[in-house]
């Protein structure tokens, strides 16, 4: 939201729930609504152009918290201008803590967009940062006693971004957009550039590339991306899978030894995997022959790309040698094919037992989508 200080109560320019949060009932009383005259006559003797912090605030549900502001209609996103000496950063904090009691990190940058002046007579240039997940604590404890926020509550993606404003929906999606595919969105008011690594519409780029209207910069810049990974079969020779249990992510899950190649250093993903298992295990062995590739895609998602190796059979000597990173993974153990449908996820089971397939039959390396051999039999 952009702000207008009138008194010590602000304009604002920027973003309901089924469970709307309940008003302060200490809250202090609204002044009257400056006439549109003296909103323009405020930001035109401002510098141009104007810098604006706003935040798409998550839940641990994936839903956005939007406002319904006292001083004005329609709905808006927490944040608001930047002032003095203020970073975007700094002031989405500092709005987040006025505007809701919110105390909570700001987070990475998903978007910017650049307006040319309009109603306001100055430019706009609006930093769009993820805020959360909301702890179920920090949820509750939002609240609005300033009196600038009428109600505040809680909509799924797609309910936001149809109930927003015009200008404030396309921030929404652009910046979800970039959150999911881990990049960020460039928009000129409100509209994804032709250059954005996120937000653009896959046919709206794929027209401007087959029409030649790419620059080299841009067309790396919008490409789809994927995420790179290298993992290691190792087995007891028993029938045994070498698994190990993360710190992280889902608890109970387990994971064969790897992790994601470091391609922006140069490492292939042979390389990846040598390095993932010492660092991982503490044993110094290289990878034996691919058995697979395998190809994961999720809608919105960047596409993820596991290259699978045989890592051998390990004897008592090398299973007694194993020396776990404490602060990334909790202990390992070796699983029979048939435990591994209670241990680790479908997707990866399959991919396991593919891989297993492929060293009894000697043959590999496969083509795997989502665990399942693509390609001719």
């Amino acid at each position: 939201m952009v702000l207008l200080p009138v008194g010590r109560y602000p304009f604002r320019y920027a973003v309901p729930s089924p469970l709307p949060i309940a008003p302060d009932p200490g809250a202090a009383a609204v002044p009257d609504r400056p006439s549109p005259e003296a909103v323009r006559a405020y930001y035109a003797a401002r510098p141009s152009p104007l810098v604006a912090a706003t935040g798409i605030v998550l839940d641990r549900r994936g839903r956005v918290l939007v406002l319904t502001p006292s001083y004005k209609d329609g709905l808006e996103l927490p944040g608001g201008t930047v002032e003095e000496t203020e970073t975007p950063e700094q002031g989405l904090a500092r709005e987040l803590a006025e505007e809701l009691d919110l105390s909570v990190p700001v987070g990475r940058l998903l978007a910017v967009d650049s307006c040319p002046p309009g109603a306001l007579g100055r430019s706009l240039v609006v930093h769009v940062h993820l805020v959360g997940p909301l702890t179920d604590e920090d949820a509750e404890g939002i609240a609005y006693a300033d009196g600038e926020v009428a109600e505040a509550r809680w909509l799924t993606p797609d309910e936001a971004g149809a109930q927003l404003p015009d200008r404030l929906a396309p921030r929404l999606r652009a910046g979800l957009a970039a959150l999911y595919s881990g990049s960020v969105a460039h928009l000129v008011d409100g509209v994804p550039q032709p250059g954005s690594p996120a937000g653009l519409d896959p046919a709206d780029r794929a027209a401007l590339e087959h029409s030649g209207r790419y620059d080299p910069a841009g067309h790396r810049a919008a490409r789809p991306k994927a995420l790179t990974a290298a993992n290691v079969l190792f087995t007891d020779g028993a029938g045994g899978i070498l698994l190990v249990r993360p710190g992280y992510g889902e608890p109970g899950r387990w994971l064969l030894p790897g992790g994601g190649v470091d391609s922006d250093l140069g490492e292939t993903p042979r390389d990846a995997a040598a390095r993932e298992v010492r660092e991982e295990t503490g044993l110094e062995r290289d990878p034996g022959r691919l058995l697979a590739v395998n190809w994961t895609h999720r809608p919105g998602y960047p596409a993820r790309i596991r290259f699978l190796y045989d890592g051998g059979v390990l004897g008592p000597a090398e299973f007694a040698a194993i020396r776990l990173p404490p602060a990334e993974l909790l202990e390992w153990r070796t699983a029979r094919r048939e435990e591994l449908r209670g241990l680790v996820k479908p997707k990866l089971r399959r991919q396991i037992e593919a891989c297993l397939t492929a060293l009894a039959e000697g043959s590999g390396p496969l083509e795997l989508h989502s665990g399942r051999r693509a390609g001719p039999p």
